[in-house]
């Protein structure tokens, strides 16, 4: 084994002891050309019009399909996963008729900023260490929105594999996680990637409230929650708000399907527990939130992002789907909102309760 391998071999070693001291719960390597499968499978789903009204994955798609055209420099890719496990069964507040349903993940700070700023700390350690030993390392860091195929990158370098519901999945971890990589010019050894585990089940594929999975490792994502809840921009389809129930930003019910959850390690970071505000929020206070209102309630929160007007939309629906005839001036009082999408919901919302 020639000096330099050696020196790349021990660095990755304290590379992946550095990674879980800073509470990531799994680090792998691969290559930046390890996922040649992924052109085809995205213009796949790009051709069948899964994305959406998601442009921007058609417009970055060479990027997506190619993470070597990301940075043509990189020749490693770090993966990690981060653990945002729920201490509570998020199901237990789906069907809360007065109530609405976060998705875990967002029920506190926003992700991106925990995970970057972890990030960010191992790609310096890792600077530093690799000059401590006579290499040059340059660095970049993603969390989710970049460009970067994720979850084939994690199965490529051993973190999990891509589930029947697209999610990645651990053995160890389960699929409450959080996937951020660091790209580097170092040459690290790479990991071996991970054979798929899912086996005759099919509990995720069931769970789904609105069919979005046409088949078994494909999703629709015009049919997803999370899409419904937070990527579409205007009215939804009328066929599909009934089945949204009382979830009012993004979805958990395949996530929390999945048996492999038995082995799902604890979150690494408390800021992942829910606000006591974001759990089983009552609907009829987040219906009555003026513009500045919402921004003060989610400052630090992803659900910021869609804002007002479309967060009030979901809440609707969700009032719509509660049955409670005491919700319902609550929707009457916004039938004629100044924002169109929120106006139609409210109307929905009241003819399902009248």
């Amino acid at each position: 084994m020639s000096s330099q391998m050696i020196k790349t071999a021990d660095i990755k070693d304290r590379l992946v002891a550095q990674a879980l001291a800073e509470g990531f719960v799994a680090c792998r390597i691969c290559r930046p050309s390890d996922v040649p499968e992924v052109p085809d499978r995205l213009q796949a789903f790009l051709d069948a019009g899964y994305h959406g009204q998601m442009g921007w994955m058609e417009e970055r798609s060479h990027w997506r399909g190619d993470p070597a055209q990301l940075w043509p420099e990189a020749r490693s890719v770090i993966m990690l996963a981060e653990s945002y496990t729920p201490d509570v069964d998020p199901m237990d507040i789906v069907g809360q008729a007065d109530r609405a349903a976060i998705s875990v993940y967002a029920r506190n700070k926003d992700y991106h900023d925990l995970v970057k700023k972890r990030l960010k700390r191992l790609a310096r350690w890792l600077i530093a260490e690799a000059a401590r030993v006579e290499e040059a390392a340059e660095v970049k860091v993603f969390v989710d929105t970049a460009p970067v195929p994720e979850k084939p990158l994690g199965q490529a370098a051993g973190l999990g594999w891509q589930g029947k519901h697209t999610n990645l999945v651990s053995r160890d971890w389960g699929n409450w996680a959080f996937i951020g990589s660091v790209f580097t010019t170092l040459d690290l050894p790479a990991d071996a990637a991970e054979p798929d585990h899912c086996g005759s089940c099919r509990s995720c594929l069931t769970a789904c409230p609105t069919d979005a999975f046409p088949a078994p490792y494909q999703l629709d994502a015009r049919r997803c929650i999370s899409y419904l809840t937070i990527e579409h921009k205007g009215p939804v389809d009328e066929e599909l708000r009934a089945k949204l129930g009382n979830r009012i930003y993004g979805c958990d019910d395949c996530l929390a399907a999945c048996p492999w959850n038995k082995f799902a390690v604890a979150a690494s970071d408390i800021r992942y527990e829910a606000r006591p505000e974001f759990n089983a929020p009552k609907l009829a206070d987040l219906a009555a939130l003026d513009d500045p209102g919402f921004r003060a309630l989610f400052s630090g929160s992803p659900i910021k992002r869609i804002g007002r007007d479309r967060f009030v939309r979901n809440v609707l629906y969700a009032i719509g789907n509660s049955g409670l005839p005491k919700l319902l001036p609550t929707a009457q009082a916004l039938t004629e909102d100044p924002d169109p999408t929120v106006a139609d919901a409210a109307r929905w919302a009241v003819q399902r309760l009248m």
